[in-house]
């Protein structure tokens, strides 16, 4: 048997993982000067007082996994010789996943029979948690480790992720757009339709006014990949707009009732960088994205 590995920015329950045997390392991040663990949820924060202190325009800051937290991470396995599988957050957004890998390095010279497989999900938030449940189901199924961690590498880009966010203020702290966009973004009530691209960055595809004509996108975006795969499940998150996650879910079953829907929360270290109301929604089509 092998072991499954994944980051705390797949926002899965802390319940899920622990109840299918998966371990995570976790981000951290800083928020009136306070620093705390992304437990997914364990028992450390309350996600929801979080949520409102993004409301309030309070931005906080993050900080990636380092190669020693890493190190850390994978030695228990590697020491009792159990085969890991890493399911880590896009490398198009963070260095994590370059740190695991450097850890993965590290960890052969001292132990060159280890198998220690990465898989570089080019996702974001429960985009990678997907992965994390599809790996899930293929190893319960009995899949090999070496031929999971292909089939997820191989499949990666058939996974889609659209987002919107409320207010654009937390894109202008991350970069994302201008100062000048976000201000005429706010005035004008422009929402940006936003995905992950091949390379696993964000990317704004289309910008239209009005929240509730962004949500609709979402769900006009999720339904091309649910016609072509209706039976995969879609993950529907939010930072704390649960009104317009729930829309969202109300559309897509209407529109595809056989596919299976939930809601779940985006995670500190991923809302650190949207802001409160984001909504996004994870699905898996049959073709790659472009």
């Amino acid at each position: 048997m092998y072991q499954l590995l994944t980051d705390s920015c797949c926002d899965l329950p802390y319940q899920t993982l622990h109840d299918h045997h998966v371990d995570f390392v976790s981000m951290h991040f800083t928020i009136d000067g306070q620093e705390y663990e992304d437990d997914l949820g364990e028992d450390k924060y309350d996600i929801n007082a979080f949520y409102q202190q993004l409301k309030q325009n309070v931005m906080p800051t993050t900080t990636q996994v380092n190669v020693g937290q890493f190190v850390d991470f994978f030695t228990p396995y590697v020491e009792a010789k159990t085969p890991i599988l890493y399911i880590g957050f896009s490398s198009g957004l963070s260095g994590t996943f370059d740190s695991a890998t450097q850890a993965k390095a590290m960890l052969l010279e001292k132990h060159p029979d280890a198998q220690i497989y990465l898989v570089d999900t080019l996702a974001a938030c429960a985009g990678e948690g997907q992965f994390v449940l599809d790996a899930i189901d293929k190893r319960d199924a009995g899949m090999p480790i070496a031929e999971l961690a292909q089939w997820l590498t191989d499949h990666r880009l058939h996974y889609r992720m659209w987002f919107t966010v409320d207010k654009l203020d937390f894109l202008y702290h991350g970069g994302r757009v201008s100062r000048t966009s976000a201000a005429l973004g706010t005035m004008l009530n422009i929402k940006p339709i936003m995905d992950v691209d091949t390379a696993g960055k964000l990317r704004v595809v289309r910008k239209v006014r009005a929240r509730k004509r962004s949500l609709i996108d979402l769900t006009d975006e999720t339904l091309k990949a649910v016609k072509a795969n209706p039976t995969h499940r879609v993950i529907i998150s939010t930072s704390g707009d649960y009104d317009a996650a729930n829309f969202v879910k109300d559309r897509l079953h209407a529109a595809s009732p056989e596919t299976p829907l939930q809601v779940g929360n985006i995670g500190p270290t991923i809302a650190s960088h949207t802001g409160f109301g984001c909504v996004a929604v994870f699905s898996m089509a049959t073709d790659d994205r472009q």
